[in-house]
């Protein structure tokens, strides 16, 4: 049996959402939005090199979702699907992923733009973004494949407080 995994953020994400309520749901829904993350000290001597990209992926802990359940009726849809099968923030493991633009480094702190979190999200991780490893021929995109062309005007609820 695998034993308890245990994360330490590494920063803070600053947006201009205060509420989960009327935020974006997704980076493509938060076009131009900014914000900032504050890294750590502890981890600045990380950021070496990262100003060379212009997007990068966050990984995040979704601190306000509370619980969870494996069969959850989306931002997107009326209809229940398995957790697994959307985003929702309330999952067994409440982590979340964006990719956002990258637009300076000063310090410790990276300014960002097409953000989609609630302010002072814990980060728990900064990968690059690489079209060539990030970018696929996707043949399916499940059930969001009618309803897809929403997500730029879909803002949240409280459905997943």
């Amino acid at each position: 049996m695998i034993e308890k995994i245990t994360y330490k953020p590494i920063g803070i994400i600053h947006s201009p959402f205060r509420d989960i309520k009327g935020m974006p749901i997704q980076p493509s829904g938060a076009k131009g939005v900014a914000g900032n993350i504050d890294i750590f000290p502890e981890y600045v001597e990380g950021l070496k090199d990262l100003e060379g990209f212009s997007h990068i992926f966050l990984i995040y802990h979704f601190h306000l979702s509370k619980g969870f359940s494996l069969t959850v009726r989306p931002f997107m849809d009326d209809q229940p699907h398995g957790v697994f099968a959307t985003r929702a923030p309330k999952r067994p493991n409440p982590i979340g992923i964006s990719v956002v633009r990258l637009k300076t480094i000063k310090g410790n702190v990276l300014s960002i733009e097409d953000i989609d979190m609630v302010d002072e999200t814990p980060l728990l991780d900064i990968k690059p973004y690489v079209p060539e490893f990030d970018i696929h021929g996707v043949k399916k995109i499940g059930w969001l494949a009618q309803k897809s062309d929403k997500v730029q005007r879909m803002k949240s609820d409280e459905r997943f407080r």
